[in-house]
């Protein structure tokens, strides 16, 4: 069976690197110039399966009011010109009740869990290194509405069966013994001891070596121009060369990112994907003890600081604005910010400064499985979770394609769960060259 699969981030990678293992034989098309360029480059670092929490929550929308007012903001809203971000917006609202968010949640743990299972069974089969730890992950509280409210999620994580430990301020510092020097009042803390942490971006790089040890091919470079279909089915990838070059397979897989969205439309399917922006700092680590130990989630501001072998990762903040990828000066003071008050004494002003747009659906669940197309599949909008989610999102869609029994259900997590998916009459595509 030959697939094509279009987009060369963790996503991509790793569907390619299990359906390879399934004995397919595998083609990934890229846009760059190499594998995880975009928003696998330079993410936040956390494998968090017990923080996979829907951004729709009951609390959103007034915190969110509040939000738009203040400085260090963990979202920024600006409009874009487009219906599709209004409609993704009010789509998102519709999700913030008690009731769908319990539901997101459970589908978002049920795929983040069954990652970390497979993530761990990949590291064990290969043994691949990425500058991983597994010294869990640590969310920190400045305010005690913040740790009272942490009751809804403790309650999921106990009907999962997922590890937790709820910590006071000397907890906190006997698990991440750099918070000794922080500047602010901490409250208290939940930390998952089985959470990891690793660099997303050398991950993907070396599972793509593997990949093409099993045989996967990859073009990288060149952009994809359309899908072409005839009949119910995906007949080919036109690419975006002089010639429109055609590349066939039997099936095909999209695992474009914030980009799906636009190949799809003129096929008539309308995915609720929205670009969201993050940003991170990336800074030399030269005292330890100034240095988190795995990775601490700033509740306040939404950002975590990962710790790698000598360098600290500083990602987080949401900013809807489309598919701007400007670096934005404010976004910046706000990470430099949070560091300095958990963490101070680092050289932020040799930090790398980045940027890259998450794939977000409004209900913060993936998109993975098949389309109205035969031989259309999807693998997308993972929004801050790709890294988290990007083993487990992998091999269960290689099962599916390859007719193999998943491991997990996989009961609303296809594009058929969204009513208006299907129509012949979807929002005009974004004003943007479409590629993988």
């Amino acid at each position: 069976m030959k697939i094509i699969v279009l987009g060369g981030g963790v996503i991509g990678v790793t569907t390619a690197y299990y359906l390879a293992c399934a004995g397919a034989d595998v083609l990934i098309v890229e846009r760059q110039p190499g594998v995880a360029l975009e928003a696998s480059f330079a993410n936040a670092g956390q494998v968090s399966p017990g923080y996979s929490t829907p951004w729709a929550a009951p609390d959103i929308p007034m915190k969110a009011l509040k939000w738009l007012f203040l400085r260090h903001a963990p979202l920024a809203l600006r409009p874009d010109g487009s219906l599709f971000q209004l409609q993704w917006l009010a789509s998102m609202l519709r999700n913030c009740t008690a009731r769908r968010y319990a539901v997101n949640k459970e589908r978002m743990m049920r795929v983040a869990e069954y990652s970390r299972h497979c993530l761990q069974q990949l590291r064990a089969d290969t043994s691949i290194t990425y500058e991983e730890r597994t010294l869990g992950t640590l969310q920190l509280f400045r305010s005690q509405a913040q740790l009272d409210s942490v009751a809804r999620d403790v309650e999921v994580l106990r009907e999962c069966g997922v590890p937790f430990e709820l910590l006071d301020r000397a907890g906190l510092v006997r698990a991440e013994p750099g918070l000794s020097h922080a500047r602010t009042a901490l409250m208290g803390g939940l930390r998952l001891p089985n959470d990891e942490t690793g660099d997303c971006y050398l991950f993907t790089k070396r599972l793509a070596e593997r990949a093409r040890a099993l045989g996967v091919v990859f073009r990288h470079g060149v952009a994809v121009r359309r899908l072409r279909q005839d009949a119910g089915k995906i007949d080919a990838v036109e690419l975006d060369t002089a010639d429109g070059e055609l590349l066939r397979a039997d099936r095909y897989v999209l695992a474009c990112g914030s980009y799906t969205r636009a190949l799809l439309q003129p096929l008539g399917l309308r995915i609720p994907v929205y670009p969201v922006k993050g940003y991170s700092l990336t800074i030399p680590m030269h005292d330890e003890s100034r240095a988190p130990v795995s990775t601490v989630l700033d509740e306040t501001y939404k950002v975590a600081l990962t710790r790698f072998e000598r360098r600290i990762r500083v990602g987080g903040m949401a900013e809807l604005a489309g598919f701007d990828l400007r670096l934005g000066p404010r976004r910046r003071a706000t990470l430099e910010k949070v560091t300095d008050e958990l963490f101070p004494g680092n050289d932020l002003a040799a930090a790398q400064f980045w940027t890259g747009l998450r794939p977000m659906t409004p209900d913060s669940t993936p998109i993975i499985g098949a389309t109205h197309y035969d031989n259309l599949f999807l693998n997308t909008g993972h929004g801050t979770l790709g890294w988290t989610m990007g083993c487990g999102s992998g091999q269960l869609l290689a099962d599916l394609i390859t007719g193999r029994r998943p491991a997990i259900d996989v009961d609303g997590l296809a594009l058929n769960r969204y009513p208006s998916a299907r129509s012949g009459h979807g929002l005009a595509p974004h004003s943007l060259k479409v590629s993988a």
